[in-house]
């Protein structure tokens, strides 16, 4: 059997616009936020940023304030899937299961399924 879900949007990852709504004016542009995070992104602290971009600190700062960062003592994930797949894992839970434990259990099984193929 194949499975196949729908695509995502090409805005897929894009802010929702209600919550840009919700957010407050930080007076800086789009463009230099962006600018910031991708440099954010790319590995630099924050003090670098400002160097780079010659921006106050405080600037560079307030543009990564709802930027979120990965947690490097994290105990679960997000998975960006389809709907469809999305669907099916809740299908598959056993009553009372917790999501987490049923897509272990899935992935139990598969890891099994190709050990024996």
């Amino acid at each position: 059997m194949t499975f196949h879900g729908t695509p995502p949007t090409p805005a897929a990852g894009s802010i929702s616009h209600r919550t840009k709504a919700l957010r407050p004016d930080i007076g800086l542009s789009e463009e230099l936020v962006d600018a910031i995070r991708r440099e954010r992104k790319k590995g630099q602290e924050p003090t670098q940023i400002a160097e780079t971009l010659t921006l106050p600190l405080e600037v560079v700062e307030k543009a990564l304030l709802a930027m979120r960062m990965p947690q490097p003592g994290r105990t679960r994930a997000t998975l960006n899937v389809t709907r469809e797949a999305g669907a099916f894992v809740h299908r598959e839970c056993a009553p009372g299961e917790p999501v987490w434990k049923a897509m272990d259990r899935l992935i139990g099984e598969l890891i099994e399924l190709r050990g024996r193929a």
